[in-house]
């Protein structure tokens, strides 16, 4: 029998695409939400394929409004260990899997399937929330093998996406952070991280904070398409500006950079960001890995139709044909004539706007246990 012609197969020699039938015309995704698919998890054995009119029967599965639903997440151990020789941080801890801002190219989609659900629309429907998150951290900051090394806070999905102002388990985890003096660095692509200014001060006394804040686009439009529930491109500009102003050291993220979509921006971009009070700033390419890849251009299909064919072309000849490469040190960058020339911009356009110089480097002498009775140490204050 011959398939509706609304689906396709995704190109077999293409690694990683969903091997489920994929809508493939042009349609609506649900209200707020980036992702218009819920492709099935790559690592079950049954597949569940959906014709399109039932799809669209569905109503709220299609252009209406799918509610955020908040699991409980039990796990014991937080801070994670990193294996990776590109990342530049060795430890992460995150109280959330799973992330409500939606961003339709984020990579860290593709760890939902390890816990049995989508990397589409299930990635920001339904979050897993480690509500014991702060007890954790408390514990596992107490204990005698550790020695105060940096930690990533936000290394995968946002600490501060739209439901942590319900739960606020980022601040009770900055709580328990300021009292070890713990350094950390901050990742977020959300004004709401100004909420917690205060602890982040606290620690900024402590020369034990910095901030990385994401910067991908400057036109709200697209950003509201492409980041649907992230803080509006001028208001994360208010974050740095905010942070700066309190003296904590701040560096944007322009990430991911998308070729033919919002590469011509990094020099407005890193502009923007100077004048908020940004210390320095760094790029990283757009990564699609396994199913992302069909999220994405699909995406870029509905909301961008005349851009599509471009902008997967140059990806493609920026990743040897393929929409990715995992290998490290090319995954961030790409490689190629075009992936040397975004190279030159940024780096040109950050000396220009002073932004070509690290952080400071955090304070891990400030690093200190308090007692477990809740009083300091004799010498620990």
């Amino acid at each position: 029998m011959a398939r509706p012609a609304h689906y396709r197969n995704p190109p077999p020699q293409e690694e990683g695409y969903a091997d489920a039938l994929i809508p493939a015309a042009p349609g609506k995704a649900p209200r707020g939400r980036a992702a218009g698919l819920n492709p099935a998890n790559r690592f079950a054995t049954t597949r569940l394929h959906v014709l399109g009119e039932h799809w669209d029967a569905a109503g709220s599965e299609s252009a209406g409004q799918v509610q955020t639903h908040i699991l409980p997440d039990k796990t014991q151990h937080l801070i994670n260990r990193v294996d990776s020789p590109d990342v530049g941080f060795d430890w992460t801890l995150n109280p959330y899997r799973g992330c409500e801002h939606g961003c339709i190219y984020c990579y860290a989609r593709a760890y939902h399937e390890y816990l049995g659900y989508s990397c589409g629309l299930d990635f920001e429907t339904r979050i897993l929330a480690k509500l014991e998150a702060p007890r954790l951290l408390r514990r596992e900051l107490a204990a005698p093998s550790w020695r105060g090394e940096t930690i990533i806070m936000s290394g995968i999905t946002d600490c501060w996406q739209p439901l942590d102002l319900k739960l606020k388990l980022a601040r009770a985890c900055l709580e328990v952070l300021v009292d070890f003096r713990q350094p950390v660095a901050l990742i977020t692509r959300s004004r709401r991280i100004l909420r917690d200014l205060d602890l982040i001060q606290e620690l900024h006394r402590h020369r034990a904070v910095r901030v990385n804040l994401s910067l991908t686009t400057l036109a709200p439009r697209l950003a509201a398409k492409m980041e649907p529930r992230a803080s509006a491109p001028q208001e994360r500009l208010k974050a740095i500006a905010a942070l700066a102003k309190a003296g904590v050291p701040v560096m944007v993220m322009v990430a991911p950079v998308i070729p033919g979509l919002t590469d011509r921006e990094i020099p407005a971009i890193l502009q923007a960001a100077a004048e908020a009070g940004a210390h320095s700033a760094e790029y990283a390419l757009v990564r699609l890995p396994y199913q992302v890849k069909a999220l994405f251009l699909d995406w870029l299909k509905r909301e961008q139709p005349l851009q599509a064919t471009r902008v997967e072309s140059l990806i493609r000849g920026m990743r040897s044909g393929q929409l990715y490469d995992s290998r490290s040190g090319i995954r961030n960058t790409g490689q190629g004539v075009l992936a040397k020339q975004i190279q030159d911009v940024f780096q040109l356009y950050a000396r220009r706007a002073g932004l070509d110089k690290p952080l400071p480097k955090l304070n891990h002498a400030a690093f200190r246990k308090p007692a477990s009775n809740g009083q300091m140490d004799l010498f620990g204050t």
